[in-house]
């Protein structure tokens, strides 16, 4: 019984890898951000930057030391992110950042959340290998996330995002390779 956990542990750390190597490369996002009660729709134009991060790097080492993690080298992969985003429609606005996520369990691991500058943890699941479901919550609010490998130089985003039960905002992305 020990044996196929620890198999099936190891390979649900094969698929997360795979995934985040996949990932890796620079896209072109293009998204829609829909304010469900007053139907306003934000529009933004990103170019993001993935980096794969191996066990040990470290980046995931400090991202464990934020977490308070006893083994700063558990986190079995993860990656760096980075964007430069253009806002335009209602609330025009240009905003860059990075990003740090690290895998340990079922558990991602990031240096901040979509709207806090806070470390969080999202729970994660893939249900196939081309497709990372995430689930966060913090500061009441609750973030349901599906990011789906399409081929080699697609991938399509879609966030849902509620408040005290109730869905605020849904935010659908097409991303595309280009480097």
């Amino acid at each position: 019984m020990v044996a196929s956990v620890l198999t099936q542990l190891r390979s649900s750390e094969d698929v997360v890898r795979a995934y985040f190597q996949r990932s890796e490369g620079d896209w072109r996002s293009q998204r829609r951000y829909y304010t469900l009660k007053s139907g306003d729709v934000q529009e933004v134009e990103s170019i993001l930057g993935i980096h794969f991060l191996d066990q040990g790097a470290p980046e995931l080492q400090q991202l464990a030391a934020m977490h308070e993690l006893t083994d700063l080298c558990q986190m079995t992969s993860g990656v760096q992110m980075t964007w430069e985003s253009n806002y335009v429609g209602p609330s025009p606005r240009k905003l860059t950042g990075s990003t740090i996520f690290g895998v340990w369990q079922d558990n991602l691991y990031r240096d901040r959340g979509f709207s806090t500058t806070k470390p969080i943890i999202a729970i994660f699941s893939m249900p196939t290998p081309e497709v990372m479901c995430l689930k966060t919550e913090y500061g009441g609010s609750r973030f349901e996330e599906e990011v789906k490998l399409v081929g080699t130089n697609y991938r399509t985003r879609q966030t849902i995002i509620s408040r005290a039960g109730e869905e605020q905002m849904i935010g659908q992305y097409l991303e595309k390779r280009i480097a």
